[in-house]
Protein backbone atom coordinates (compact mmCIF):
# COMPACT_ATOMS: atom_id res chain seq x y z
CA UNK A 1 0.00 0.00 0.00
CA UNK A 2 1.20 3.50 -0.87
CA UNK A 3 0.73 6.31 1.64
CA UNK A 4 -0.31 9.60 0.07
CA UNK A 5 -0.18 13.27 0.94
CA UNK A 6 -1.85 16.07 -0.99
CA UNK A 7 -0.57 19.60 -1.36
CA UNK A 8 -3.80 21.48 -2.00
CA UNK A 9 -7.27 21.04 -0.53
CA UNK A 10 -9.48 22.57 -3.20
CA UNK A 11 -11.72 21.37 -6.01
CA UNK A 12 -9.03 19.41 -7.79
CA UNK A 13 -8.10 17.30 -4.76
CA UNK A 14 -11.64 16.76 -3.54
CA UNK A 15 -13.44 16.31 -6.86
CA UNK A 16 -10.94 14.76 -9.27
CA UNK A 17 -8.59 12.81 -7.01
CA UNK A 18 -9.97 11.69 -3.66
CA UNK A 19 -13.22 10.11 -4.91
CA UNK A 20 -11.13 7.63 -6.93
CA UNK A 21 -8.32 7.07 -4.44
CA UNK A 22 -10.73 6.38 -1.59
CA UNK A 23 -12.21 3.45 -3.54
CA UNK A 24 -8.74 1.88 -3.85
CA UNK A 25 -8.24 0.98 -0.21
CA UNK A 26 -6.06 -2.04 -1.01
CA UNK A 27 -3.43 0.07 -2.78
CA UNK A 28 -3.61 3.61 -1.33
CA UNK A 29 -3.95 5.30 2.04
CA UNK A 30 -4.46 9.07 2.32
CA UNK A 31 -2.57 10.28 5.38
CA UNK A 32 -2.11 14.06 5.08
CA UNK A 33 -3.64 17.01 3.23
CA UNK A 34 -1.97 20.43 3.25
CA UNK A 35 -3.67 23.77 2.73
CA UNK A 36 -2.45 27.26 3.53
CA UNK A 37 -5.48 28.21 5.64
CA UNK A 38 -8.50 26.80 7.44
CA UNK A 39 -10.88 28.30 4.88
CA UNK A 40 -11.63 25.01 3.17
CA UNK A 41 -15.18 24.37 1.95
CA UNK A 42 -14.83 20.62 1.60
CA UNK A 43 -15.91 18.09 4.20
CA UNK A 44 -12.91 16.72 6.13
CA UNK A 45 -12.19 13.04 5.63
CA UNK A 46 -12.15 11.01 8.87
CA UNK A 47 -8.68 9.77 9.73
CA UNK A 48 -6.84 12.25 7.48
CA UNK A 49 -4.39 14.70 9.02
CA UNK A 50 -5.02 18.27 7.79
CA UNK A 51 -1.94 20.49 8.13
CA UNK A 52 -0.72 24.02 7.30
CA UNK A 53 3.02 23.33 7.33
CA UNK A 54 4.58 21.64 4.29
CA UNK A 55 7.41 20.32 6.44
CA UNK A 56 4.90 17.97 8.05
CA UNK A 57 4.73 16.22 4.68
CA UNK A 58 8.35 16.59 3.67
CA UNK A 59 9.65 15.16 6.95
CA UNK A 60 7.23 12.25 7.24
CA UNK A 61 9.04 9.01 6.29
CA UNK A 62 5.73 7.15 5.86
CA UNK A 63 4.62 9.24 2.86
CA UNK A 64 5.44 7.51 -0.41
CA UNK A 65 3.80 9.88 -2.89
CA UNK A 66 2.89 13.57 -2.80
CA UNK A 67 0.11 14.72 -5.13
CA UNK A 68 0.27 18.43 -6.02
CA UNK A 69 -3.07 20.00 -6.98
CA UNK A 70 -2.42 23.69 -6.30
CA UNK A 71 -2.92 26.49 -8.89
CA UNK A 72 -0.87 26.16 -12.07
CA UNK A 73 1.68 28.94 -11.38
CA UNK A 74 2.85 27.07 -8.25
CA UNK A 75 3.44 23.69 -9.89
CA UNK A 76 7.11 23.97 -10.77
CA UNK A 77 8.37 25.35 -7.46
CA UNK A 78 6.31 23.00 -5.29
CA UNK A 79 7.26 19.96 -7.35
CA UNK A 80 10.93 20.93 -7.14
CA UNK A 81 10.75 21.38 -3.36
CA UNK A 82 8.95 18.06 -2.95
CA UNK A 83 11.52 16.17 -5.00
CA UNK A 84 14.33 17.85 -3.08
CA UNK A 85 12.67 16.57 0.09
CA UNK A 86 12.97 13.05 -1.27
CA UNK A 87 9.33 12.43 -2.17
CA UNK A 88 7.77 10.97 -5.31
CA UNK A 89 5.39 13.36 -7.09
CA UNK A 90 2.16 13.20 -9.07
CA UNK A 91 1.68 16.70 -10.51
CA UNK A 92 -1.59 18.14 -11.79
CA UNK A 93 -1.82 19.57 -15.29
CA UNK A 94 -0.66 21.80 -16.80
CA UNK A 95 2.56 20.20 -15.58
CA UNK A 96 4.70 23.34 -15.93
CA UNK A 97 4.68 26.53 -17.97
CA UNK A 98 7.80 25.77 -20.02
CA UNK A 99 9.53 22.74 -21.44
CA UNK A 100 12.72 23.71 -19.60
CA UNK A 101 10.93 23.63 -16.24
CA UNK A 102 9.49 20.20 -17.05
CA UNK A 103 12.89 18.91 -18.14
CA UNK A 104 14.45 20.26 -14.94
CA UNK A 105 11.91 18.31 -12.85
CA UNK A 106 12.48 15.09 -14.78
CA UNK A 107 16.25 15.50 -14.45
CA UNK A 108 15.99 16.19 -10.71
CA UNK A 109 13.79 13.14 -10.18
CA UNK A 110 16.17 10.95 -12.12
CA UNK A 111 19.18 12.24 -10.19
CA UNK A 112 17.45 11.43 -6.90
CA UNK A 113 16.00 8.10 -8.00
CA UNK A 114 12.43 9.41 -7.62
CA UNK A 115 9.20 9.29 -9.60
CA UNK A 116 7.40 12.29 -11.08
CA UNK A 117 4.50 12.15 -13.54
CA UNK A 118 1.75 14.37 -14.90
CA UNK A 119 -1.81 13.63 -13.79
CA UNK A 120 -3.56 13.13 -17.14
CA UNK A 121 -6.87 11.67 -16.01
CA UNK A 122 -8.68 12.61 -19.23
CA UNK A 123 -6.95 9.74 -20.99
CA UNK A 124 -9.69 7.73 -19.30
CA UNK A 125 -12.70 9.71 -20.48
CA UNK A 126 -15.37 7.34 -21.77
CA UNK A 127 -15.82 9.25 -25.05
CA UNK A 128 -12.09 9.09 -25.81
CA UNK A 129 -11.94 5.39 -24.94
CA UNK A 130 -14.96 4.76 -27.16
CA UNK A 131 -13.34 6.60 -30.07
CA UNK A 132 -10.31 4.32 -29.72
CA UNK A 133 -12.56 1.25 -29.76
CA UNK A 134 -14.21 2.42 -32.99
CA UNK A 135 -10.87 3.21 -34.67
CA UNK A 136 -9.46 -0.16 -33.69
CA UNK A 137 -12.53 -1.98 -35.04
CA UNK A 138 -11.34 -1.02 -38.53
CA UNK A 139 -14.85 -0.06 -39.62
CA UNK A 140 -13.81 3.51 -40.45
CA UNK A 141 -11.18 2.31 -42.91
CA UNK A 142 -8.16 4.55 -43.29
CA UNK A 143 -8.42 7.54 -40.94
CA UNK A 144 -8.68 10.93 -42.63
CA UNK A 145 -9.72 13.44 -39.98
CA UNK A 146 -10.70 13.63 -36.32
CA UNK A 147 -12.32 16.66 -34.68
CA UNK A 148 -12.25 16.91 -30.89
CA UNK A 149 -14.25 19.69 -29.23
CA UNK A 150 -14.45 20.77 -25.59
CA UNK A 151 -16.88 23.69 -25.61
CA UNK A 152 -18.50 25.85 -22.93
CA UNK A 153 -20.92 28.70 -22.78
CA UNK A 154 -19.35 30.61 -19.88
CA UNK A 155 -18.80 34.16 -21.16
CA UNK A 156 -18.59 35.40 -17.58
CA UNK A 157 -15.27 33.58 -17.14
CA UNK A 158 -13.21 35.54 -19.71
CA UNK A 159 -15.22 38.69 -19.00
CA UNK A 160 -14.09 38.56 -15.37
CA UNK A 161 -10.38 38.51 -16.29
CA UNK A 162 -8.79 41.81 -17.31
CA UNK A 163 -5.27 40.63 -18.18
CA UNK A 164 -3.47 37.80 -19.96
CA UNK A 165 -1.29 35.16 -18.28
CA UNK A 166 0.07 32.26 -20.31
CA UNK A 167 0.02 29.71 -17.49
CA UNK A 168 -3.61 30.61 -16.71
CA UNK A 169 -4.72 30.79 -20.33
CA UNK A 170 -7.54 28.68 -21.78
CA UNK A 171 -4.99 26.77 -23.83
CA UNK A 172 -2.89 25.79 -20.81
CA UNK A 173 -5.91 25.03 -18.65
CA UNK A 174 -8.02 23.10 -21.17
CA UNK A 175 -6.02 22.15 -24.25
CA UNK A 176 -3.78 20.29 -21.82
CA UNK A 177 -6.61 17.69 -21.74
CA UNK A 178 -7.22 17.26 -25.44
CA UNK A 179 -3.63 17.69 -26.64
CA UNK A 180 -2.57 14.95 -24.25
CA UNK A 181 -5.28 12.65 -25.56
CA UNK A 182 -4.00 13.13 -29.10
CA UNK A 183 -0.34 12.71 -28.12
CA UNK A 184 -1.06 9.61 -26.01
CA UNK A 185 -2.75 7.85 -28.93
CA UNK A 186 -1.13 9.22 -32.08
CA UNK A 187 2.25 10.46 -30.81
CA UNK A 188 4.05 13.67 -31.69
CA UNK A 189 2.54 15.42 -34.74
CA UNK A 190 4.63 16.05 -37.82
CA UNK A 191 3.28 19.60 -38.14
CA UNK A 192 0.93 21.92 -36.27
CA UNK A 193 -1.26 24.81 -37.44
CA UNK A 194 -3.24 26.82 -34.94
CA UNK A 195 -5.65 29.67 -34.40
CA UNK A 196 -5.61 30.88 -30.79
CA UNK A 197 -7.60 33.98 -29.88
CA UNK A 198 -8.50 36.49 -27.23
CA UNK A 199 -12.09 37.11 -28.34
CA UNK A 200 -12.43 40.09 -25.99
CA UNK A 201 -9.32 41.75 -27.39
CA UNK A 202 -5.57 41.94 -26.87
CA UNK A 203 -4.47 41.89 -23.25
CA UNK A 204 -7.53 39.89 -22.19
CA UNK A 205 -7.88 36.22 -21.33
CA UNK A 206 -7.24 33.64 -24.05
CA UNK A 207 -10.69 32.09 -24.53
CA UNK A 208 -10.57 30.22 -27.86
CA UNK A 209 -8.32 27.75 -29.61
CA UNK A 210 -8.36 25.64 -32.77
CA UNK A 211 -5.27 23.45 -33.20
CA UNK A 212 -4.68 21.19 -36.22
CA UNK A 213 -2.16 18.38 -35.74
CA UNK A 214 -0.90 16.59 -38.86
CA UNK A 215 0.25 12.98 -38.97
CA UNK A 216 1.03 10.54 -41.80
CA UNK A 217 -0.99 11.77 -44.79
CA UNK A 218 -3.92 12.25 -44.87
CA UNK A 219 -4.61 12.20 -41.12
CA UNK A 220 -5.35 15.49 -39.38
CA UNK A 221 -6.50 15.70 -35.76
CA UNK A 222 -8.09 18.99 -34.64
CA UNK A 223 -8.71 20.08 -31.07
CA UNK A 224 -11.11 22.98 -30.58
CA UNK A 225 -12.64 24.87 -27.69
CA UNK A 226 -14.31 28.15 -26.81
CA UNK A 227 -15.97 29.80 -23.83
CA UNK A 228 -18.59 31.32 -26.16
CA UNK A 229 -20.30 28.25 -27.67
CA UNK A 230 -23.94 28.46 -26.61
CA UNK A 231 -24.41 24.98 -28.05
CA UNK A 232 -21.42 22.67 -27.89
CA UNK A 233 -20.08 20.90 -30.94
CA UNK A 234 -19.88 17.08 -30.79
CA UNK A 235 -17.21 15.79 -28.47
CA UNK A 236 -15.66 13.63 -31.22
CA UNK A 237 -16.21 13.29 -34.94
CA UNK A 238 -13.99 10.84 -36.85
CA UNK A 239 -13.93 10.43 -40.62
CA UNK A 240 -12.36 7.56 -42.54
CA UNK A 241 -12.30 6.11 -46.02
CA UNK A 242 -15.25 3.81 -45.23
CA UNK A 243 -17.25 5.64 -42.58
CA UNK A 244 -17.62 8.14 -39.78
CA UNK A 245 -18.26 8.13 -36.04
CA UNK A 246 -19.99 10.90 -34.06
CA UNK A 247 -19.98 11.05 -30.25
CA UNK A 248 -22.02 14.10 -29.30
CA UNK A 249 -21.90 13.94 -25.49
CA UNK A 250 -18.86 14.01 -23.26
CA UNK A 251 -17.70 11.67 -20.54
CA UNK A 252 -20.14 11.85 -17.61
CA UNK A 253 -17.71 11.44 -14.71
CA UNK A 254 -17.38 15.20 -14.23
CA UNK A 255 -21.15 15.63 -14.45
CA UNK A 256 -21.65 13.11 -11.64
CA UNK A 257 -18.80 14.46 -9.53
CA UNK A 258 -20.34 17.94 -9.62
CA UNK A 259 -23.54 16.41 -8.23
CA UNK A 260 -21.53 14.62 -5.50
CA UNK A 261 -22.61 11.32 -6.99
CA UNK A 262 -19.30 9.57 -6.36
CA UNK A 263 -17.74 6.27 -7.41
CA UNK A 264 -18.07 3.43 -4.94
CA UNK A 265 -20.47 0.76 -3.66
CA UNK A 266 -24.06 1.42 -4.66
CA UNK A 267 -22.98 3.79 -7.43
CA UNK A 268 -21.99 1.24 -10.05
CA UNK A 269 -23.56 3.48 -12.70
CA UNK A 270 -21.16 6.32 -11.85
CA UNK A 271 -20.02 7.99 -15.07
CA UNK A 272 -21.76 5.40 -17.23
CA UNK A 273 -23.47 6.55 -20.43
CA UNK A 274 -27.16 5.88 -21.00
CA UNK A 275 -28.28 4.73 -24.48
CA UNK A 276 -29.14 8.31 -25.44
CA UNK A 277 -25.47 9.22 -24.93
CA UNK A 278 -24.10 6.54 -27.24
CA UNK A 279 -22.25 7.59 -30.38
CA UNK A 280 -23.31 6.70 -33.92
CA UNK A 281 -21.11 4.75 -36.33
CA UNK A 282 -21.96 4.93 -40.05
CA UNK A 283 -19.96 2.86 -42.54
CA UNK A 284 -19.94 0.57 -45.55
CA UNK A 285 -18.54 -2.93 -45.18
CA UNK A 286 -16.34 -4.89 -47.59
CA UNK A 287 -19.43 -5.93 -49.56
CA UNK A 288 -20.52 -2.27 -49.88
CA UNK A 289 -23.43 -2.79 -47.51
CA UNK A 290 -24.46 0.34 -45.59
CA UNK A 291 -24.61 0.26 -41.78
CA UNK A 292 -25.61 2.77 -39.14
CA UNK A 293 -25.42 1.65 -35.54
CA UNK A 294 -25.12 2.89 -31.99
CA UNK A 295 -21.85 2.17 -30.20
CA UNK A 296 -22.11 1.28 -26.54
CA UNK A 297 -19.76 3.63 -24.69
CA UNK A 298 -16.71 2.39 -22.88
CA UNK A 299 -16.70 3.07 -19.13
CA UNK A 300 -14.32 5.85 -18.09
CA UNK A 301 -12.38 5.86 -14.84
CA UNK A 302 -10.07 8.69 -13.80
CA UNK A 303 -8.67 6.42 -11.10
CA UNK A 304 -6.80 4.39 -13.70
CA UNK A 305 -4.09 7.05 -13.53
CA UNK A 306 -3.55 6.03 -9.91
CA UNK A 307 -3.50 2.37 -10.88
CA UNK A 308 -0.68 3.19 -13.28
CA UNK A 309 1.24 5.12 -10.61
CA UNK A 310 0.90 2.15 -8.26
CA UNK A 311 2.24 -0.23 -10.89
CA UNK A 312 5.21 2.07 -11.55
CA UNK A 313 6.15 2.64 -7.91
CA UNK A 314 5.46 -0.86 -6.56
CA UNK A 315 6.16 -3.10 -9.54
CA UNK A 316 8.58 -0.99 -11.57
CA UNK A 317 6.40 -0.72 -14.66
CA UNK A 318 6.87 2.12 -17.14
CA UNK A 319 5.08 5.38 -16.45
CA UNK A 320 1.56 5.57 -17.82
CA UNK A 321 2.29 9.16 -18.90
CA UNK A 322 5.76 9.13 -20.40
CA UNK A 323 8.15 12.02 -19.81
CA UNK A 324 8.49 12.61 -23.55
CA UNK A 325 4.72 12.86 -23.93
CA UNK A 326 4.63 15.58 -21.30
CA UNK A 327 7.53 17.42 -22.94
CA UNK A 328 5.81 17.21 -26.33
CA UNK A 329 2.61 18.65 -24.89
CA UNK A 330 4.39 21.59 -23.27
CA UNK A 331 6.31 22.22 -26.52
CA UNK A 332 2.94 22.61 -28.22
CA UNK A 333 1.46 24.77 -25.45
CA UNK A 334 4.42 27.14 -25.66
CA UNK A 335 4.30 27.23 -29.46
CA UNK A 336 0.61 27.98 -29.84
CA UNK A 337 0.59 30.73 -27.20
CA UNK A 338 3.76 32.41 -28.42
CA UNK A 339 1.97 35.38 -30.02
CA UNK A 340 -0.51 36.10 -27.23
CA UNK A 341 0.07 38.98 -24.85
Amino acid sequence: MLTLAYIGNGKSTNRYHLPFVLTRTDTFKVKTIYSRTNKGTWMPIPGVNYVHDLQTIYQDPEIDLVVITTPSPTHFQLAKETLEAGKNVLLEKPFTETRQEAQDLFDLAQAKGLFIQAYQNRRFDSDFLTLQKVIESGKLGDLHEIEMSFDYFRPQTPQSVDHYERINSFVYGHACHTLDQVISYFGRPQAVHYDVKQLLGSGRMNDYFDVDMYYDFPLKVSVKSSYFRIKARPSFVAYGSKGMFVKASKDRQEEHLKLFYLPGPGHEDFGVDLPEHYGTLTYVDDQDNYHEEKVISEVGDYGRIYDGVYQSLVHGQAKLVEDQETLTQIDLLEQITANLK
